[in-house]
């Protein structure tokens, strides 16, 4: 078991335990909503992750970026601001940041990467006061294969019309799973993994095509 695992399989048959699952199905069965881009998604990044380097320590909290489709301009999303964030190790990180976020609110989860195999991290969520998810922090070490997220982003910030398709896609699975994040997500993994590989290769070229000049 992850420290303070919170993946159901890492659970025995207590009622501590039934609680946690309980919370976990919650989480999963939230509604899936997908909106028009909004410019201000942007901005309510920049304040989130202000706030993160603010309380949390700068030797265990080394980067902060936006990824996801609320960094895509002009992408439909779900109305939820995802940041990836380098720790120093997530040992550290459980140490001295899952304690601050939880006294600050946010929900706690030691997850997997993908699926239910993978190399597990720290990952948050944050409510407004009415419980509505309005961000979603992701914590990793420098290794993670979640920094490919990065890769996904730049090219869809690049090629306006492979963002459009992706729109498009996840507009058409919430509408068919609109109370299973589980069979959402599953739904769009394949097209993200293929087009994450597609610029990894664009991006490579791209810079040894530079160095080369």
């Amino acid at each position: 078991m992850g420290p303070g695992c919170a993946c159901y399989n890492c659970y025995g048959d207590t009622e501590l335990d039934k609680s946690l699952e309980q919370r976990i199905e919650e989480a999963v069965r939230e509604e899936v909503a997908i909106v028009p881009y909004d410019p201000e998604w942007p901005r309510m990044f920049e304040i989130e992750a202000e706030f993160l380097r603010g309380v949390l320590p700068g030797s265990v909290v080394l980067r902060i970026e936006h990824f996801g489709s609320t960094a895509i301009w002009g992408t439909a999303s779900k109305p939820i601001i995802d940041l990836l964030v380098e720790v120093s190790s997530l040992e550290e990180a459980l140490e001295r940041v899952v304690p601050v976020l939880e006294v600050a609110g946010y929900d706690y989860f030691w997850r997997p990467e993908s699926g239910d195999d993978g190399d597990f991290y720290h990952w948050f969520i944050r409510r407004n006061k009415d419980g509505v998810r309005t961000h979603h922090i992701h914590m990793v070490e420098a290794d993670s294969k979640l920094w490919d997220g990065l890769y996904f982003r730049d090219y869809m910030r690049e090629f306006p019309e492979e963002a459009e398709r992706y729109g498009k896609l996840k507009m058409e699975l919430s509408e068919k799973y609109p109370k299973d994040r589980v069979a959402y997500h599953e739904g769009k993994s394949e097209y993200v993994v293929r087009v994450t590989e597609k610029a990894r290769e664009y991006y490579k070229h791209y810079k040894l095509s530079r160095e080369r000049k």
